[in-house]
């Protein structure tokens, strides 16, 4: 998929699904900003993408921290001119614990994270889009988003907020011809899956993994480059008709 010399932020872009997002968005021919909390795994990421000093910009930054989200997105504006695509991607799992046990600072920062986080990033770059008259945003949210799930109350309810909020900034950018949809995940193979499993049940987390995988008609995680795929299917020319829509990539559960 083409995309070329077009500018793509990414955060959370040292995770598996941000990583690969950015390994095809290069592949594509895409300018990149790379946005993660830690530098030394930025600064490996673009030396494992071979990217060129002018195609690329890394930042470090706590999305929680509207003041350090304003920075990440004028500087890419500053250096590259534009913003066409934003894969407003981080996002955190938290601890696991029933409602009854959650610590206010796990509440906190799963929420802070995973809310504010998408907000302030869409606060900052829709005004560039809408001045540009274009521009595709994807969120990245979760079947978490549709369903409950025992033990993970911040983090359902985090992922149900940015469905709400993706469907609200499509209708508010629609005049300005800026598409913003939210891709869904269910279980991936990655390390978030992992924390979650061993969170869950520490001595036997391949126990957690099986019942998972037994929720999933297909009958295993996703990869991280199903979930890329999507992305930039919808980040394309491809899905110009696609606005307020909220993709789940989950090997069938929605169909339960």
């Amino acid at each position: 998929m083409s995309f070329q010399d077009k500018v793509v932020i990414i955060t959370g872009a040292t995770g598996g699904i941000g990583a690969e997002v950015a390994r095809q968005f290069v592949a594509g021919g895409a300018k990149v900003c790379l946005v993660d909390l830690d530098m030394a795994r930025l600064k490996e990421l673009a030396l494992n993408l071979d990217l060129k000093e002018s195609d690329y910009l890394v930042k470090a930054c706590d999305v929680r921290k509207e003041e350090l989200v304003k920075d990440y997105v004028m500087a890419t504006k500053e250096k590259f001119g534009r913003i066409d695509v934003f894969v407003n991607n981080a996002g955190v799992e938290g601890e696991v614990a029933p409602i009854v046990d959650t610590e206010s600072d796990n509440l906190n920062f799963v929420l802070d994270v995973n809310i504010k986080g998408v907000y302030y990033g869409l606060k900052y770059i829709l005004p560039i889009m809408y001045e540009q008259k274009e521009g595709s945003v994807v969120n990245t949210a979760s079947v978490a988003g549709f369903i409950g799930s025992p033990g993970l109350a911040p983090y359902i309810a985090s992922k149900h907020a940015v469905l709400g909020i993706t469907k609200t900034a499509a209708l508010e950018s629609a005049p300005y011809g800026v598409r913003v949809n939210a891709v869904c995940p269910g279980p991936v193979d990655n390390n978030m899956m992992r924390n979650i499993e061993k969170k869950a049940a520490p001595d036997n987390p391949e126990s957690v993994k099986s019942n998972f995988e037994q929720g999933v008609p297909l009958g295993r995680y996703a990869t991280n480059e199903e979930v890329a795929d999507t992305i930039l299917f919808l980040a394309s020319e491809k899905a110009k008709y696609l606005t307020g829509t909220l993709h789940r990539v989950d090997g069938g559960m929605g169909a339960k």
